[in-house]
């Protein structure tokens, strides 16, 4: 039996993501999917697959953080890119995350690393790839995710109000050729990755949004973890 996606997903997102997608495509990738989790230890957790769409309406979004995969180990993804659950250790991203942000806007490095509270004010935690097994990162690439959550971004993309579109690293700038409005900003750099943060330290990403955010008369975003 199928996972039907499009059931999952909150009424909002459904509604902007089913005329950008082929159902029969949907369609496999549900069965697909559904036969990862049956079968191997999947993560995140089923009940948490859609959390990015469930914490961030459509009409909420002003922020879309691009992932690639999930966390493959065991207890961290959770459906939000680059957050884990409080109590699990902070990955190594994360932790070059917070160095920037600390440095960037002075915000405390927190000990805790859910990123729910910026999910909450309209930021899309969103990975291109929405699954992975255990310990095989990149196991779900090329299933059919990336064109789901390609969906995404061109729903965002035909807001009329300002989105700013995050992409870290060389696979989230790819994306960049999906935004075309001209009302929206996007943010680029290298990614957190100890492998390229040298790169990634020092250009202020989040200071930049919430500029951008404020020239287009949308209030800035609390970036302070405060667990």
């Amino acid at each position: 039996m199928a996972l039907d996606l499009m059931e999952l997903l909150p009424a909002g997102w459904r509604a902007r993501l089913e005329p950008l997608l082929d159902p029969s495509d949907v369609a496999a990738l549900g069965e697909y999917v559904e036969s990862e989790y049956a079968g191997q230890t999947v993560y995140p957790p089923r009940e948490d697959l859609f959390n990015a769409f469930r914490h961030c309406s459509y009409d909420s979004a002003r922020v879309l953080i691009l992932g690639q995969d999930p966390y493959h180990g065991p207890g961290q993804a959770h459906g939000l890119s680059f957050s884990v659950r409080d109590g699990v250790r902070l990955p190594p991203s994360l932790r070059n995350i917070y160095k920037e942000l600390a440095a960037d806007l002075d915000v405390p490095v927190a000990t805790g690393g859910d990123l729910t509270p910026w999910a909450d004010q309209g930021v899309l935690l969103l990975n291109a790839v929405l699954t992975v097994r255990a310990g095989d990162a990149g196991s779900h690439a090329g299933k059919g995710w990336e064109e789901f959550t390609d969906a995404a971004i061109r729903a965002l993309n035909d807001k009329s109000e300002r989105v700013v579109f995050v992409l870290w690293g060389a696979y989230a700038r790819k994306k960049a050729r999906l935004i075309t409005g001209v009302q929206h900003t996007v943010i680029e750099s290298a990614h957190p990755s100890p492998l390229s943060a040298k790169k990634f330290f020092g250009t202020k990403p989040f200071s930049a949004v919430n500029k951008a955010l404020a020239d287009a008369g949308e209030p800035e975003i609390d970036w302070a973890i405060t667990r």
